[in-house]
């Protein structure tokens, strides 16, 4: 859960005349979520925000849906999704449902011809290649391999990328994405057993003002559509701000793992949570250390859930033949576990380098086209013992 953050340059009463040095009004826009009851941030610009000058294009980006009731483990190949140049064309949406979507994208150039907004979603990118700069009308964060940059619903941005070479990993969310409500105290403090905590939260530290005047494109998501509108000024016109509603990194590599004696269930993994489904993260960590433990996890049932699994690095223990940029799907009602000799290859091991990204949503995902151009085809019959 973010914590109070102010940046720039704001009125000592919220509410109240504020002006620049040359006398001009500078215009307060609350900009906040769940009506007046939510997090929020209290905004100062240079210039009224509300200066539409045209509306143009709308343009449906909905998910083609492919299987709308899916049984069928899947394992897709997620390096095969092309790069694009354009950051919103290279989102290829793979799986959805009414609560979220999950994407892939591979965007060689960087999103400055026009500035995003997201109206219906919360947004997790995880940067599993490429480094660059996230521009926000509330101000810039630095990004690199495996970093969560969480980005709130109704935010504006851009992106700056340092090279062409660039994989994200994407989760929009209809609900607002939050810390496990279990890592933090009454008071929103996160705990002393919480696998990380604030200092590890990045919120934006660099603020760019803009008062120019013309026409800037802004791209609007809503309902899977983009709408195009223009403005007459910079959307990036904030002098200053304070409050709770703003996009803040996490590291992967930040994320300390809970480990003990015998295997672990997954949440000791949750690194966000929603009311309609959960992100962990998987990270290097040692092993159980009861001497007869089995460090591979044992069969379940996913009677609630769907599981996603997004292998990012390293040698994940519980499958065989697994690449960098491969997608696991094991849809609720059916068992899954390790593959075969997976458990057997994990007894005596001391510890693993696994680095992998999980979403478990509570209501079965639908396929899209896109992961089926991906998908391997004979996942599901990956368990059979070598003699079938």
């Amino acid at each position: 859960m973010p914590r109070y953050h102010t940046l720039g340059k704001i009125p000592k009463k919220r509410h109240t005349i504020f002006k620049s040095d040359s006398g001009k009004f500078y215009y307060e826009e609350l900009f906040g979520t769940i009506g007046f009851d939510g997090m929020s941030s209290l905004l100062y610009h240079t210039h009224r925000p509300t200066q539409v000058k045209e509306i143009r294009d709308s343009y449906s980006v909905a998910p083609k849906i492919a299987l709308e009731k899916n049984m069928r483990a899947m394992s897709l190949k997620g390096f095969d999704i092309a790069p694009t140049d354009d950051y919103l064309e290279s989102r290829k949406i793979i799986l959805a449902n009414n609560d979220c979507h999950i994407a892939l994208a591979a965007p060689e150039k960087s999103l400055r011809d026009y500035f995003y907004k997201n109206t219906d979603s919360d947004e997790v990118l995880f940067v599993h290649r490429g480094s660059g700069k996230l521009r926000t009308f509330l101000g810039n964060i630095d990004f690199g391999y495996g970093d969560y940059l969480v980005i709130p619903r109704g935010m504006i941005y851009q992106v700056d990328f340092d090279s062409q070479d660039n994989r994200l990993f994407i989760v929009e969310s209809k609900r607002p994405v939050y810390t496990p409500k279990r890592y933090r105290n009454w008071f929103g403090q996160h705990l002393e057993n919480s696998p990380y905590c604030e200092r590890d939260m990045h919120p934006p530290s660099e603020l760019e003002t803009f008062s120019d005047k013309g026409d800037f494109l802004l791209k609007v998501k809503k309902q899977d559509m983009i709408h195009e509108y223009l403005y007459a000024y910079h959307p990036f016109s904030v002098v200053g701000w304070d409050g709770y509603n703003y996009p803040y990194k996490l590291s992967i590599h930040d994320f300390e793992p809970i480990t003990g004696r015998i295997h672990q269930p997954p949440p000791v993994h949750q690194t966000f949570e929603t009311g309609a489904f959960v992100i962990c993260s998987f990270v290097p960590r040692l092993y159980d250390y009861h001497p007869q433990s089995i460090p591979a996890p044992y069969n379940h049932s996913n009677i609630d859930s769907d599981e996603v699994l997004y292998y990012v690095d390293g040698d994940f223990m519980s499958r065989n033949h697994i690449e960098v940029g491969q997608i696991t799907l094991h849809p609720a009602g059916i068992p899954h576990g390790p593959h075969p000799g997976a458990m057997e290859r994990s007894i005596g091991k001391t510890e693993t380098e696994e680095l992998a990204v999980m979403v478990d949503t509570f209501k079965p995902l639908m396929v899209t086209e896109e992961a089926l151009n991906i998908d391997t085809g004979d996942y599901h019959t990956s368990w059979l013992d070598e003699n079938h």
